[in-house]
């Protein structure tokens, strides 16, 4: 059978989202002062330098070595910067910058990957025959929203660069706080059906999303009994309140391994906070600003967990998530918490337009039919699900790793989305995870009880 043809009304889009992501993505690498980008900003992550190689290689063995099958021009660099890290355990990289290559010639390894890979894009823009991946644009997706997330992850590394060694600021980067937060309230959600996932794109419904990852299929259907959910995500005066009533010296609240990690980092309050006597400030990705009370805090899995116990509650499933979100008192579903229309500033602070979060409050256009608002956006929210196949899943046969390669029981489901995350990743069934003792990612959570 011949490889079918790359549809012009597919390509295009895509080329043109490829490159605004990359025009993205450059754009973080300039906020890093010259002598910063060897520095490893967060333990347990690769060294900056790796994420200038990474997105390149990324794109190069998918597409250029992968899908075109060209013959590689620096397969040391194909290796070196092909994947991530996770380590777990404490098991803690310990290379050293001189064990990296020179900007330079990383810099020259990039522009002729995306030469390359744009030569052979172009080429098969006329129409010409293409793998059956690349021609339905599922390889494109990949290689967009891998580098979109990784602008995420850019993000939250430049966010623990000392500020001196960070280049450029914005003077709209901090949104001005409101002087006090919403009042905490719960909403009873009805018992009613909760879709995880999405059908396969030949299913009946599989016209509804452009592009899933492997760990979004298939669509299962959960019967979800009633219960009720925080309307807001817990603000930073909320947590601060456990913060005051010694929560983080009661090991009672925390799960064993949860409070042996808290002790052995002399963790007593979200990381990104900082005390300066009976002071409280947040420590923004440009300056250090007041606590603002009505922002979402930023926590591990580990310390929301430990307040939620604290509050009598806990932190909601993946699937109660997902009716509190998408459900309605109909029946139905819908694609977004606010009805089927795409993702727009007045629904919630995603797409990377702002670099710190807003009130919980700030985007009520945002809110579900039940009325629980700030859903997509302002911070990932954790659930107590632990990430894990939906049934049917199968891997990606080009990336085989990325979802099963997780599948421990040592990372939990998130959802939502942050400031910094980009719009097409606002879907339904889109998913992320973590580990539960990771403090540095933009994720804060929401209780619910019986």
């Amino acid at each position: 059978m011949p490889a079918p043809a790359l549809a012009t009304d597919t390509l295009q889009p895509l080329l043109a989202r490829l490159r605004d992501a990359r025009t993205h993505t450059d754009a973080l690498f300039t906020l890093i002062a010259p002598d910063a980008i060897y520095d490893r900003t967060i333990p347990e992550r690769h060294r900056l330098i790796f994420y200038l190689g990474h997105l390149e290689a990324f794109d190069w063995n998918l597409l250029g070595r992968g899908a075109f099958a060209l013959a590689s021009h620096n397969p040391e660099f194909d290796r070196l910067f092909s994947f991530g890290i996770d380590p777990t355990q404490g098991n803690l990289p310990s290379d050293v910058p001189a064990d990296w290559p020179r900007e330079a010639l990383i810099r020259s390894y990039n522009d002729q990957c995306r030469r390359r890979l744009d030569d052979h894009l172009l080429d098969h823009s006329r129409g010409g025959p293409a793998p059956p991946d690349l021609a339905d644009g599922t390889l494109l997706h990949v290689a967009i929203e891998h580098r979109l997330m990784h602008a995420e992850t850019l993000a939250y590394l430049l966010h623990q660069l000392p500020d001196e060694k960070k280049r450029g600021f914005a003077s709209s980067i901090v949104a001005p706080a409101r002087p006090l937060p919403p009042a905490p309230r719960l909403v009873r959600i009805p018992r009613g059906i909760a879709t995880l996932g999405q059908p396969p794109k030949n299913g009946s419904a599989g016209a509804q999303f452009s592009f899933g990852w492997d760990n979004e299929f298939e669509a299962v259907h959960e019967h979800i009994p009633e219960f009720s959910i925080d309307v807001y995500p817990v603000t930073n005066a909320r947590f601060l309140d456990f913060v005051r009533a010694s929560g983080y010296d009661d090991a009672n609240l925390w799960q064993p391994e949860d409070w042996q990690w808290k002790q052995a980092r002399g963790l007593r309050h979200p990381l990104i906070w900082v005390r300066s006597g009976d002071q409280w400030f947040w420590r923004g990705m440009f300056e250090r600003i007041p606590l603002p009370d009505d922002w979402p805090v930023y926590v591990s899995h580990a310390e929301a967990s430990a307040y939620a116990c604290w509050a009598g509650k806990s932190l909601p499933t993946e699937a109660q998530w997902h009716r509190a979100a998408y459900g309605t008192p109909q029946g139905t579903e819908r694609l977004y918490p606010w009805g089927d229309t795409a993702p727009e500033p007045a629904r919630g602070n995603f797409d990377a337009a702002c670099w710190e979060p807003a009130s919980v409050a700030a985007h009520p256009a945002g809110a579900s039919a039940f009325g629980v608002q700030d859903l997509l956006g302002n911070g990932w929210e954790w659930t107590r699900t632990p990430f894990g196949p939906l049934p049917g899943f199968e891997p990606f046969p080009f990336y085989r790793g990325y979802s099963a390669d997780f599948f421990d029981g040592r990372h939990y489901v998130m959802k939502g989305g942050s400031a910094r995350t980009a719009a097409c990743m606002l879907r339904r069934p889109f998913r992320n995870w973590f580990q539960p003792r990771y403090p540095y990612v933009y994720a804060t959570f929401r209780c619910v009880e019986a």
